[in-house]
């Protein structure tokens, strides 16, 4: 499945997906295993953590908190993962993939209210005003990334972009219906409840 992790290049022909769609190896066209059960929760709550780019300890404490909150978990999960200031900076458009936007995070190129915040897991709230540090407003990849925003799906309803700024806006903290990508929550759920 298509993940979306290598930024720009997951949108055209040259895509490791579009190229070739089955497992590495001398037999990975033949043999497709099947998965039932353990195995589809377990890819499931690993594609999620492919997508934002976390860890398992990371993840397990995000299941935790979730757990603890009231409402749909695995909702609740999804929106604090859909929070990070990571996520936010690539949603926002200021970078092709989420590698990127964490990289500009944790750099130090990324303000918060007009104060530098360096932790990528950082949760946003709503109002906040996201912006690129003076010096980096000049940089092309970036200037690149805000320009091809739209062909890559376009800036969330929950976020507001002032593209000749490079600011954005937290108008509203997200809901499930904002996150588009497939994924079954209520499998992760299942996973880590056995």
């Amino acid at each position: 499945m298509k993940l979306f992790l290598k930024g720009e290049r997951c949108f055209k022909d040259t895509c490791a997906i579009e190229k070739r769609n089955w497992p590495p190896g001398q037999h990975g066209r033949d043999h497709r295993p099947k998965i039932a059960g353990y195995g589809v929760q377990l890819r499931e709550k690993q594609k999620v953590k492919r997508i934002y780019g976390i860890l398992e300890r990371q993840f397990s404490n995000y299941f935790a908190k979730a757990d603890k909150k009231k409402g749909i978990t695995g909702e609740t999960l999804l929106i604090s993962l859909e929070r990070r200031l990571d996520n936010v900076v690539y949603r926002l458009g200021f970078s092709t993939s989420r590698a990127m936007a964490r990289q500009l995070v944790a750099h130090g190129h990324i303000r918060i209210n007009d104060k530098k915040v360096d932790i990528p897991s950082y949760q946003v709230k709503a109002g906040d005003v996201v912006t690129i540090r003076e010096r980096t407003r000049k940089v092309q990849p970036i200037l690149d990334s805000v320009a091809s925003i739209g062909g890559r799906g376009g800036v969330p309803a929950w976020l507001a972009l002032d593209a000749d700024n490079l600011r954005g806006t937290v108008v509203a903290l997200p809901k499930r219906d904002d996150i588009q990508m497939p994924i079954d929550e209520h499998l992760i759920v299942e996973l880590y409840s056995k």
